[in-house]
């Protein structure tokens, strides 16, 4: 029998062990299968709601007769999605504590153009496009010079409206950008040879969800012609090799692709902007949670990218200073070796586009908390995630151009 590895699942064991018990609270429980049969039950679930619904509590009284091995992670996730709704502060030029909070989508638009009207001669608001709810899709434009022919950095966070820690580091990059520009040696060189384009949720109908009615959503809340299942996944929704492996064509399963390549408005509105800017932008950084990875091309094929060392060397070199600064280990490598097949995913449609240089971050944790990160680990998960972020863009600089002034000391 092959090993089947089980990272924190949130399952809803209404299915998985067809009892009607009343929820009570909730728990998150890392399962082991003993037999095939279990194995084939944790695949069907996990496909259909990968980390998917929450756990009742009392459902351990009624396990089935082959009983599972199973290990308590999280006693009661009620009180921690609680805790991380909890937000005190509304100010976001009032302290650093505002980039340690999750915030609401109203609250992160509220910062976009309060961070935009603050920077007006260095940070541009550009409307992209909209939801499929009519959410409008903003990106930020960090330019803090005016250097003719400029490369540029893509990076999007909140593609999957769960990952809360995705989308704090947008923020966190933004405001570490601004406020560390000509004092920080590594941010001051990239941002003198690259502006940046941050979309901070590429979801925002999702992410909205995730506050107001199930905090473990992963799609959009796009309307499905022929079924009354809800939302596409949108990191398989991209023309790279779409809806083959590691996708589904059920419009209710968790990784469904949608009806064609980019049919969703989020991903149609990335592709159309990147299309029309591929000739200025290097590097492609798609930011996700959890697992503490550092990914890149291919995801959709066991085939190897063209410049696969170059890429393995760079991943390998961020997940080192990682290892230094922080003491936490990240793993690194192609998707599809790494992690898992999954057609559709935007590092690869990036990649295939002409940029070289895509990658995609799993940010903390390993599992213990899984999408539900507290608060207090912002600061650690965000700082893990800008040192790979610069290590690899400092590289590509001194690779690719003449840099403006020398590059920061290793």
């Amino acid at each position: 029998m092959k090993t089947f590895l089980v990272f924190s699942f949130m399952f809803n064991f209404n299915t998985l062990l067809r009892t009607t018990e009343c929820i009570e609270t909730d728990q998150v429980l890392s399962i082991t299968p003993k037999t095939q049969e279990q194995v084939d039950i944790l695949k069907n679930v996990s496909t259909q709601r990968p980390y998917g619904n929450l756990l009742p509590s009392n459902s351990s009284k009624r396990r089935p007769r082959s009983t599972y091995s199973f290990l308590v992670l999280l006693p009661n996730a009620n009180e921690l999605i609680e805790m991380q709704m909890r937000n005190d502060s509304s100010d976001p030029r009032g302290s650093t504590t505002f980039y340690e909070r999750y915030h609401t989508l109203d609250d992160i638009y509220f910062w976009l153009n309060r961070t935009q009207q603050d920077n007006p001669s260095t940070v541009k608001l550009i409307l992209i496009g909209s939801s499929s709810e009519k959410q409008p899709l903003y990106v930020l434009k960090l330019s803090l010079n005016d250097r003719p022919n400029k490369k540029a950095m893509w990076i999007d966070c909140g593609i999957h409206a769960r990952e809360w820690i995705s989308t704090a580091f947008c923020l966190w990059f933004v405001r570490h950008s601004l406020l560390f520009y000509s004092q920080n040696p590594d941010i001051t060189h990239i941002l003198d040879n690259m502006d940046v384009y941050i979309l901070p949720v590429m979801n925002p109908d999702g992410y909205k969800y995730t506050w107001t009615t199930n905090r473990m959503w992963r799609k959009n809340r796009a309307v499905s012609k022929s079924s009354s299942c809800i939302g596409v996944d949108l990191n398989r929704n991209f023309d790279a090799e779409w809806c083959t492996v590691g996708a589904s064509d059920d419009p209710c399963s968790e990784i469904y692709c949608g009806t064609f390549p980019e049919s969703e408005p989020e991903s149609q509105a990335v592709a159309k902007f990147l299309r029309r800017h591929k000739d200025s932008v290097q590097l492609y950084f798609s930011v996700h949670s959890y697992s503490q990875m550092l990914l890149f091309p291919y995801s959709c094929t066991l085939d190897e990218a063209d410049n696969h060392n170059e890429l393995l060397e760079l991943a390998q070199h961020a997940a080192q200073k990682i290892r230094r600064f922080y003491r936490n280990t990240y793993k690194y490598g192609a998707g599809a070796k790494t992690i898992y097949l999954a057609s559709g995913g935007s590092d690869d449609w990036a990649y295939n586009l002409g940029i070289k240089y895509s990658f995609t971050f799993e940010l903390q944790d390993s599992g213990r908390y899984g999408f539900l990160l507290p608060p207090s680990y912002i600061p650690q998960a965000c700082n893990e995630a800008l040192t790979a972020l610069k290590t690899i863009t400092l590289k590509v600089i001194e690779k690719t151009q003449a840099p403006t002034g020398p590059p920061p000391a290793d």
